[in-house]
């Protein structure tokens, strides 16, 4: 991998919860606690009602691979 070029996060809540990216942070700090500078991204953050088998958070990321 070259880099993290953006992540997507989706967090599984209640119409009323707001701290989304608080939650898609921890993905975020990970990245770049494991890959450094090459970890730091672009980020959306987003919250839903329902994912798939209940999940309490989705993730998406676009990285760059070198060949």
């Amino acid at each position: 991998m070259t880099r993290v070029v953006k992540m997507l996060g989706i967090v599984n809540c209640t119409p009323a919860f707001v701290d989304q990216p608080a939650v898609v942070n921890g993905a975020s700090d990970l990245l770049v606690d494991v890959f450094g500078e090459r970890g730091k991204h672009a980020r959306s953050a987003f919250g839903t009602v329902s994912l798939p088998m209940n999940m309490c958070v989705e993730l998406e990321m676009i990285v760059e691979v070198a060949p």
